[in-house]
């Protein structure tokens, strides 16, 4: 028999480890033990058995783990899957702790291990720290594969998904701080000094380079046509290239490269991946770093050596006792100082200790284990590092589930028992509306309906009263409330994503509502009540500082001009977007309001609250459509375009799905429909037919010039736009123009003993600044748009060099402004 080619071996071995993997797999979801655990467990098993079967034995040759493996091979993989799926606001609100636990909280460990290891052992202070620092970092493959798989509750696996993802980049440091103080013997505050910058560089600069390769990442996703295969090979581009660069050429943590990278992706480019993409996109990492976890923990299974690990065991008790009492303090010693910082949310007796015990250590610590360079102690510290991830993931990693019942953290929350609850009441109610379906298509026995008909019944019953029953055990009334206007908030957050989808909405504007919505989540969520969202009045304050700092340079000013027509733009779309979503969440409303799982007084305090919504945002539509209606007719006509083009698209997939248009020309008409609809997403600058001429009239100083001199001055006026609050004229500054209200309506204010008064509002036609046209403006008042304004502006210079110019306009206006002033003293002294 001829021999295999090394090639086809290798590729034969993997694929069938591969299956192996499948089957633990499998067993897994049969047994409830986790996935991980029984990895390790065959590799074990795998590498005990290859000296009976010589067959096993070529697999161990052919595949060992190695510290390249791990960190060029596995890890970009999972860190990209995992960071591309965490909660970024969960993260966000316990960053304080992930980052207490991430850097002090791995020194403080890796003080502790090392002293206790270097008292337990003959072996020096440096190399007991190093090994201190190998084991201080939790390994976010082993505790993220772990948690997804028991179900652990949202804050808790944030926290520890968290820290795992972060320490690694302060492990990595303090390991080559070390082994440089091993190798030269010296220690001095100079070295301290360069590794605390090392340390930065590493830490920071990984995540930085990861963040910009994300968001450049995103850009190129949202600018190219969307397509699947493209969109998910430059995830993989990348996810891999993000962590080579880091660690080869920029020399910064490759892990917080991938890191940075799968967390901008994730969160801020998630919306730029096209709909039927990012499905697959999910589906395909999922995959792949199912594979990366079969193969790393099979071949970790395969590198324990149990005859080593038995003669060392006594040390490896030390070890391991090390490492516990580390964990130990710093999760219920250090963490609880930072938990008392303002604005921290604490962390309860039951997370911390799951997050003691689920302090799991595996491909990290192996990689920086093994890539140790030649050293007296390196096959002891490699088998004490093995052992101890060994005991880590057999010992804690089976009794984390059952310590996770007795703490019942394993429930699922209140609103995901009642979501429970509620399907199978609207799957029941859905059976008995199509029963009768069944029945008129005519070989559907009435006795059968007639028992599913019973049974459903019976389930709805039941179902109630478990409904009941929750609320009276474990639901307020608060409670209740929050849950339920938290379900209205999911569904308006998933109706703007369908319209973003559908190109309905902007991607600044999806952004915006979904802002919104997130801010109102975390006020229910954590606060337990909804408040105003005002956080974006802050970007207006700086986008309106802006436009003040270089909207008067007259380089600038017709650029700055187009960037507030584009803002009321989007304000038109955001109200537009706000009317839609609460028609869709009121409609909804009325649907669950049948289903009677919830009383009736707090769907009516919900739907009060939607309706007021909605009748605000009905009132902005109407008011911006007196004042700017060609948003509303562009808006009504690229909606009807959009639908048209939505229709074509379903139709074009429906007959590829029925076999009737060739998969090649239905694909070709996507792209073709796709690049369209892509073209009508959002709203373009618009152009005002206004006639300043008209404007000019009403003005009383010029209300008596004839046509022909009212435009030689409309032409010297200059456009301005305001967005909704935005300030025109700052009180104390001088005003030296006319201005005349085109569209929207602006309030002049001023401030006396402290407080605001408001002077007047005007409207479309009236106007303003005629005293400081020809004398001089007085600096006592502020003026402030009411809604999205438009004006024209006419300086002081520019109507002097007019009047300089022509003799005929310069005495008419100066005969208007001494009748003006006549009118003023006659209505004064009367």
């Amino acid at each position: 028999m001829d021999a295999i080619h090394p090639v086809a071996e290798l590729v034969g071995i993997i694929f069938t480890l591969l299956l192996v993997a499948l089957s633990v797999y499998q067993l897994s979801r049969y047994t409830g033990l986790p996935f991980t655990v029984l990895l390790v467990l065959t590799g074990i098993g795998i590498s005990l058995a290859s000296g009976p079967f010589p067959v096993l034995e070529k697999v161990e040759d052919a595949l060992h783990i190695s510290p390249d493996l791990i960190l060029f091979v596995f890890l970009p993989a999972l860190i990209f899957e995992s960071s591309y799926n965490l909660d970024a606001r969960q993260l966000r609100r316990n960053s304080v702790q992930v980052l207490a636990l991430a850097i002090p909280g791995l020194l403080l460990s890796t003080g502790l291990i090392g002293v206790i290891v270097w008292q337990a052992l003959d072996i020096e202070l440096v190399a007991a720290l190093l090994i201190g620092a190998i084991l201080s970092a939790t390994d976010p493959v082993a505790v993220i594969a772990l948690f997804r798989q028991i179900g652990a509750p949202g804050r808790l696996s944030t926290l520890i998904e968290g820290e795992s993802l972060f320490n690694d980049a302060t492990a990595l440091v303090l390991s080559k701080i070390l082994l440089a103080v091993l190798a030269t013997g010296v220690f001095s505050s100079q070295t301290l000094g360069t590794s605390i910058i090392d340390f930065f560089v590493l830490f920071a600069g990984g995540l930085l380079f990861g963040v910009v390769v994300g968001y450049l990442s995103g850009e190129l996703i949202g600018w190219l046509d969307s397509d699947p295969i493209v969109e998910i090979g430059l995830t993989i581009v990348l996810a891999y290239l993000a962590f080579l660069i880091a660690e080869e050429v920029l020399h910064v943590s490759g892990i917080m490269a991938t890191l940075g990278a799968g967390l901008t992706l994730g969160t801020w480019g998630r919306l730029r991946i096209a709909s039927p993409a990012r499905d697959y996109l999910e589906q395909f990492w999922e995959v792949l770093a199912f594979a990366a976890n079969a193969m790393l923990f099979l071949l970790l299974g395969m590198q324990v050596n149990l005859p080593e690990l038995a003669s060392a065991w006594d040390l490896l008790l030390w070890v391991i006792l090390a490492m516990l009492v580390s964990r130990a303090l710093v999760i219920f010693g250090l963490l609880p100082l930072f938990d008392r910082l303002p604005g921290v949310e604490p962390v309860g007796r039951g997370y911390r200790f799951i997050m003691f015990w689920g302090g799991l250590r595996g491909a990290i610590a192996l990689a920086i284990v093994l890539s140790l360079p030649d050293y007296p102690f390196k096959d002891l510290f490699i088998a004490l590092v093995t052992g101890a991830v060994l005991f880590t993931l057999l010992v804690q990693g089976l009794t984390i589930k059952p310590a996770m019942r007795a703490l019942k953290l394993d429930q699922p929350p209140l609103a995901d028992q009642l979501a429970l609850l509620e399907r199978d009441l609207v799957a029941h109610q859905r059976a008995l509306q199509r029963l009768p379906t069944l029945q008129k298509g005519g070989l559907f026995s009435s006795r059968v309906a007639h028992r599913i008909s019973l049974r459903s019944h019976q389930a709805i019953r039941q179902t109630q009263a478990k409904i009941s029953e929750l609320r009276h055990q474990q639901l307020s009334r608060e409670q209740e409330f929050n849950l339920f206007f938290l379900r209205a908030l999911a569904e308006e957050k998933a109706f703007y994503n369908d319209m973003f989808d559908n190109g309905h909405l902007s991607e600044s504007t999806t952004r915006r509502l979904l802002s919104i919505l997130d801010q109102q989540t975390d006020s229910l969520r954590y606060d337990h009540s909804l408040h105003r969202v005002n956080s974006h009045r802050h970007y207006e304050f700086i986008e309106h500082w802006l436009f003040r700092l270089v909207g008067d340079s007259w380089l600038l000013h017709r650029f700055v001009e187009r960037l507030r027509i584009e803002h009321i733009g989007h304000y038109y779309e955001l109200a537009w977007g706000h009317f839609q979503g609460s028609n869709q969440v009121i409609h909804s409303i009325e649907r669950l309001a049948e289903l009677e799982s919830t009383p009736a007084d707090i769907v009516q305090q919900v739907l009060d609250q939607y309706r007021h919504w909605n009748k605000l945002s009905m009132e902005k539509l109407h008011r911006l459509n007196h004042d700017f209606p060609e948003f509303a007719l562009l808006t009504q006509e690229r909606l009807g375009l959009r639908t048209v083009l939505l229709a074509e698209l379903e139709t074009t997939r429906e007959q590829q799905r029925l076999g009737t248009l060739p998969k090649g020309v239905a694909e070709a008409l996507e792209i073709q429909i796709n690049r369209r609809l892509k073209a009508l997403r959002g709203q373009p600058i618009q152009t005002f037919n206004d006639d300043p001429v008209q404007l000019l009239a009403r003005v009383p100083l010029f209300a008596q010039l004839p046509g022909r001199l009212l435009r030689l001055i409309a032409q010297q006026c200059e456009t301005i736009t305001l967005e909704k609050h935005e300030q025109l004229i700052h009180e104390g500054h001088l005003n030296k123009r006319l201005f005349i209200v085109s569209r929207g309506s602006i309030r002049l204010q001023h401030h006396s003993d402290g407080e605001e008064q408001r002077l007047s509002t005007l409207i479309a036609g009236d106007s303003f600044g005629e005293s400081a046209l020809m004398g001089e403006g007085l600096p006592d008042i502020s003026v402030v748009a009411q809604t999205p304004t438009r004006l024209y502006a006419l300086s002081r210079s520019r109507l002097k060099q007019l009047m300089d110019e022509h003799a005929e306009l310069k005495q008419q206006l100066t005969d208007s402004e001494a009748l003006q002033k006549q009118l003023h003293d006659h209505s004064e002294r009367h």
